[in-house]
């Protein structure tokens, strides 16, 4: 008797080829619209090909969320300064900003809220990481004495993703590097007790170092008080004259 013929894995470029397909329906259709059978086109493969690897739908779209090539990576990045960890890690090619990133996650929204079972793998695999990433980040901060221990991280940490994504899809206005700069200094950075530099730099690279004056700082009055004694000068002047 001619023993059973094991089918060959799906792996290597041909997995890739699949995943990338994968993550330009799901760019233009939504996950609502998405089948396997659009994926075996786009892909030039069989259906019996992707159930090789895959389960069903949800699978197959998380697991492309996580490691295709256009898919949103975090990469934790130490810069010396917590500000600097937040901008290389949330900005630049994978960033929040991009538009693939939050493309990607608008596709999935409504799949979160009524599919049980795309929602527990797609928090498993997708989003666990990255608010692992997040809190590895604060605690490193913390590590170094840069802010609090007793900082509650569970609220802190997600925060900044939290509201770009509000920004994105429930106000429906525009994000980019600028805008998650502008998250960090004026919100973040606040919230954990430190201050942003009054002229924060854009090169202040999303992927690259902190630059010397870009990090977060307990917050000093020299600048303020700068400004303040300029103020008074003036008024004195004005008086006088």
């Amino acid at each position: 008797m001619t023993p059973p013929q094991l089918r060959p894995r799906v792996e290597g470029a041909r997995e890739e080829e699949i995943l990338d397909a994968t993550v330009r329906l799901l760019l233009s259709a939504g996950y609502d619209r998405l089948t396997l059978d659009a994926v075996a086109r786009e892909a030039r493969a069989s259906k019996a090909t992707l159930y090789r690897r895959w389960d069903g739908k949800a699978s197959l779209v998380v697991d492309a969320m996580v490691r295709a090539k256009k898919a949103p990576q975090v990469e934790v990045h130490d810069t010396g300064t917590l500000r600097g960890d937040l901008l290389a890690t949330f900005c630049g090619r994978h960033g929040l900003g991009k538009g693939d990133a939050s493309g990607l996650l608008g596709a999935v929204m409504t799949a979160v809220s009524n599919d049980p079972d795309f929602a527990e793998r797609f928090r498993s695999a997708f989003i666990a990481p990255k608010v692992e990433a997040s809190l590895r980040i604060y605690r490193r901060a913390i590590e170094r004495g840069e802010i609090d221990a007793d900082l509650d991280l569970d609220v802190i940490a997600p925060s900044l993703a939290g509201i770009v994504l509000h920004r994105a899809f429930v106000l429906g206005l525009p994000v980019d590097d600028d805008v998650v700069r502008r998250v960090i200094d004026r919100v973040i950075l606040p919230a954990v007790g430190l201050r942003a530099p009054h002229a924060a730099p854009d090169a202040a690279a999303p992927g690259g170092p902190a630059t010397p004056d870009s990090p977060g700082t307990p917050g000093t009055p020299e600048t303020d008080d700068t400004a303040v004694t300029a103020r008074t000068t003036t008024h004195s002047q004005e008086a006088s004259s």
